[in-house]
């Protein structure tokens, strides 16, 4: 097992979408760590003055091959024998600031709300990383807890190249806020290598990212990936140190709430000796559904049960 280090540049991130005919930037072996560099925003969300800008930032924007908008990306990371039909386990080992800066912001006729609030409105959230918290403008501290709100692999070719914003088969924009260090996200492998991908960098997010932004900031996580060909999952999956998590993503929200149900009655049934009815009454009374985010084209829910009731 090696050790890697994927900065973040020119070079190594694209901007606004997944891509299977994307290169690797970086090829490793099952049971490897990465620690991947991320950073967030184009040139109008940057502040000017005040806080630490990092310096690669100026170079990635001026990317000629973008979509935008999109979330800048760093990656793809290709494991060795990942082949479609596979999973890519992606263990989440530390999620670290990267800057002392984050900025939030509502745009005209985007979010949950989207005819309530026709104004642009950018702030930017101070970060302290020994505190561990977010200064909002108005004088209130906020408790951060980052994640990646973007993780995926690269979609089937045939797909196309498709927009980070709205989360797939593949994962992407999935804006979990469970997915924070400590947690492992299972992934589709559609492609060679599987060809992991992430950004979106989240200081602080409640559950639905309501007015389409977190605190947005740059962000470094260390990563271990496995390759599991015991595994044949279709969507993402994920888990915390105390909990199953499945997910669901579709334009409808009650379409979501059943894809991450009835994912996770399959998951019941592959970890227990329960009937499928066994495990819906399961859910019923122990599952947890979170609605993940209201606001990515494609909405969220995910479903939590305690490891304690199903291994």
């Amino acid at each position: 097992m090696t050790s890697h280090l994927l900065e973040s540049g020119t070079e190594t991130c694209h901007w606004g979408y997944f891509d299977a005919g994307l290169k690797p930037v970086l090829t490793i072996d099952s049971g490897d760590t990465v620690t991947i560099r991320t950073v967030t925003g184009g040139p109008e969300v940057q502040p000017k003055s005040g806080y630490h800008v990092l310096p690669e930032i100026h170079a990635i924007h001026a990317l000629p091959d973008r979509m935008v908008p999109g979330h800048i990306l760093t990656g793809p990371v290709a494991i060795r024998g990942a082949r479609p039909g596979h999973v890519l386990e992606v263990r989440i080992h530390e999620v670290r600031l990267r800057t002392d800066w984050g900025y939030t912001l509502i745009k005209p006729l985007a979010g949950t709300l989207p005819d309530e609030f026709d104004a642009h409105k950018l702030i930017h959230v101070g970060l302290d990383a020994g505190r561990n918290i977010g200064r909002l403008p108005w004088g209130m501290e906020l408790p951060l807890a980052p994640f990646f709100g973007v993780m995926g692999t690269a979609p089937p070719a045939h797909w196309g190249r498709l927009t980070s914003l709205v989360p797939r088969a593949f994962g992407g924009n999935l804006d979990n806020k469970e997915l924070r260090a400590g947690a492992t996200l299972y992934l589709p492998v559609f492609v060679e290598g599987g060809l992991f991908s992430c950004g979106d960098g989240h200081g602080a997010q409640g559950d639905g990212e309501v007015c389409v932004t977190a605190i947005e900031t740059a962000l470094e996580g260390v990563f271990e990936f496995v390759l599991r060909e015991d595994l044949a999952f279709t969507t993402p999956r994920g888990e915390t140190p105390t909990h199953h998590i499945t997910m669901g993503v579709d334009p409808d929200l009650d379409i979501c709430a059943q894809k991450a149900l009835r994912e996770m009655i399959g998951l019941i049934g592959e970890r227990s000796n329960l009937s499928r009815e066994e495990a819906y009454m399961l859910c019923s009374l122990a599952a947890d559904l979170r609605v993940t985010q209201t606001v990515n084209g494609s909405k969220g829910v995910h479903c939590m049960l305690a490891k304690s009731l199903v291994a």
